[in-house]
């Protein structure tokens, strides 16, 4: 069985150049912060967004948190210094967009350790263009050689929708296909994947319904824009009560000495396989974890 380091069950895209919402994230209670220098941040403001950010992981103002700092494209004027910087200060884990080959990852990984940059900093991937649909399983495959550093798969649904020109209906039918492949090949290779974002911020139900299918599709967890949308997707992406019951009545069972030397046994009126056990234990210590993480209240209370 996979052993699950952290939960991830929400992670909250914050503006770089946004002095006030780097201060108000620290009461935010998303799994992951991921501090952005590329998209969310205007070209003549790329610069004091690095130096914010960097200073805001460098002070350590984000207990409970999983920090993770998105650089700009090493191939853009910004990226080699964002990647320093960032090594510099010592994230959770630094995200490259538009990851399309394993070239990309092992290239930053090299630059990272030339850096000296402790082991401890993960690569997270920008899964976002067509390319990397097709080299799913090479990228994820990353993890058994040089630099050993990637960790999470991150889905870039914008991009991918605006380079296929697919349409990202509420069923999600058109991208199934490229979800289901990088979830494949995340699991394939031990990597969490995390959903892309939901951009219409007056669709509750519409956010809820998203939660849901990515979490029905495997999905750690999701990416999200907005503070408003963590409480829900954290509830979505965690153990309910039925499935913890569940769990423990599996858990239970096969702990039962009775039981030891058998491959199934029935519970509630069903029969479960060892498999099932495993399954139960990764539900149990979903939500354990989920117990320890920092509410919302606990946070602003510090």
């Amino acid at each position: 069985m996979t052993v699950i380091e952290l939960i991830r069950r929400s992670a909250l895209y914050m503006p770089g150049s946004n002095a006030r919402a780097l201060e108000k994230a620290r009461e935010i209670s998303a799994d992951a912060l991921i501090f952005d220098l590329e998209d969310a941040v205007a070209p003549d403001a790329k610069v004091r967004a690095r130096s914010q950010v960097c200073e805001a992981v460098k002070a350590r103002n984000y207990p409970g948190h999983e920090t993770v700092i998105r650089i700009n494209a090493l191939s853009t004027s910004w990226g080699a210094d964002d990647l320093a910087a960032a090594c510099a200060v010592c994230p959770d884990a630094i995200l490259i967009p538009k990851v399309e080959t394993p070239d990309d990852i092992v290239a930053v990984a090299r630059l990272m350790d030339g850096q000296a940059a402790p082991k401890t900093i993960r690569i997270w991937a920008m899964m976002e263009t067509p390319r990397a649909m097709l080299n799913a399983l090479a990228i994820a495959d990353t993890t058994r050689g040089e630099g050993n550093r990637l960790a999470v798969f991150v889905m870039g649904t914008n991009d991918l929708a605006k380079d296929t020109r697919v349409r990202l209906g509420k069923d999600r039918s058109a991208i199934l296909p490229w979800l289901m492949n990088c979830i494949a090949a995340a699991r394939a290779s031990g990597l969490a994947i995390l959903d892309g974002v939901y951009n219409d911020l007056e669709d509750d139900e519409g956010f809820r319904r998203e939660c849901e299918i990515g979490r029905d599709l495997g999905m750690d967890g999701k990416t999200l824009i907005h503070p408003k949308q963590v409480d829900t997707c954290n509830r979505i992406f965690s153990p309910t009560e039925a499935e913890v019951a569940w769990a423990e009545s599996v858990k239970a069972a096969f702990d039962d000495p009775a039981h030891a030397n058998v491959g199934v046994v029935k519970v509630n009126g069903q029969m479960v396989e060892r498999l099932h056990l495993d399954i139960a234990r990764r539900i149990l210590t979903v939500s354990a974890l989920n117990k320890e993480t920092p509410s919302a209240q606990e946070l602003q209370n510090g």
